[in-house]
């Protein structure tokens, strides 16, 4: 899973375009129904809406950025107003096809250690989860809680969400996708990525596609690790080509990893044949009969 957070904005019209693959309209329904594409959603969702109602994606996105027009004066710790945080979480493409709940886990989770859904707090942010692409979930929230507050957030928030990405594979039984190093949320560079370890060639060649695919330190690791960081650094510059890009970064990224266990199934495949050989040279070859009669 690979967790990208976006920069932030006034207005979730450009949020909810982006994770539905369109653009937003109020002829276009989203409901929260099983298979719906709202999965998740902040826990007073009732208060607004009534069970039967389904709301366009331009109510939806009207509803997110409610709370920046209820409380004006509200803003972050360094007076910024831009309050709609948005966090996409991209799935493995060797993943299973996930259901509803499991979709709609996924989306609590990440809303609550981004602080934005605190468990049993009634005044927390509006947010809503979306699935409306492929191997793709959007988080989208304004940071402006219900009592007028602006949200408590992680310090380290990428840190944080990646962490807890690597805790919702495990309990999911998803693939992992990478290791996020953890300075990557403030480094404005890619001097801290490992440089590349380039394998011999006088080893057996299980060995060697074993050294290509290593998902923390072959040098196609480098090269996606690479790719990711520069993925993360689009997404936070303005505009619809840098966003385009960095969607383009991520799937390349992900193929990158397909590539890397493509070669890890090529070399265990290689093994057993390379034993085999290993064998057949290591055994003793015993000398015909005449040179053994001669010998004695």
């Amino acid at each position: 899973m690979i967790i990208a957070i976006h920069s932030r904005d006034v207005t979730a019209e450009d949020a909810l375009a982006e994770a539905l693959g369109r653009e937003i309209s109020l002829n276009e329904g989203l409901t929260t129904e099983p298979g719906g594409t709202v999965v998740a959603h902040s826990n007073r969702l009732d208060h607004y809406t009534d069970e039967d109602e389904t709301w366009s994606s331009a109510t939806w996105a009207d509803h997110l950025a409610d709370p920046s027009l209820e409380h004006p004066l509200a803003s972050g710790p360094d007076g910024d107003r831009r309050a709609i945080l948005h966090v996409t979480a991209h799935m493995h493409p060797l993943d299973r096809e996930l259901n509803h709940a499991e979709w709609s886990e996924i989306g609590y989770r990440i809303a609550r250690v981004a602080g934005i859904a605190p468990p049993g707090d009634d005044q927390a942010c509006q947010w809503i989860a979306v699935q409306a692409q492929p191997g793709r979930l959007d988080v989208i929230a304004n940071l402006i809680r219900l009592d007028g507050a602006w949200s408590a957030q992680p310090r380290r928030l990428l840190q944080t969400l990646v962490a807890e990405a690597r805790s919702i594979e495990a309990d999911l039984l998803l693939h992992s996708s990478h290791r996020q190093d953890s300075r990557r949320d403030r480094a404005p560079g890619l001097e801290h990525v490992a440089s590349p370890r380039v394998p011999t060639a006088n080893g057996p060649l299980a060995g060697i596609l074993r050294q290509l695919a290593a998902e923390q330190s072959g040098p196609i690791s480098t090269v996606r690790q690479l790719v990711e960081e520069v993925g993360r650094q689009a997404a936070t510059l303005p505009g619809d080509q840098t966003k385009a890009a960095a969607r383009d970064l991520f799937w390349t990224a992900r193929r990158l990893y397909g590539l890397q266990e493509q070669l890890g199934e090529i070399a265990s495949r290689l093994q057993p044949s390379e034993s085999s050989a290993a064998l057949a040279l290591a055994r003793p070859v015993q000398a015909p009969a005449a040179s053994r009669a001669a010998v004695r």
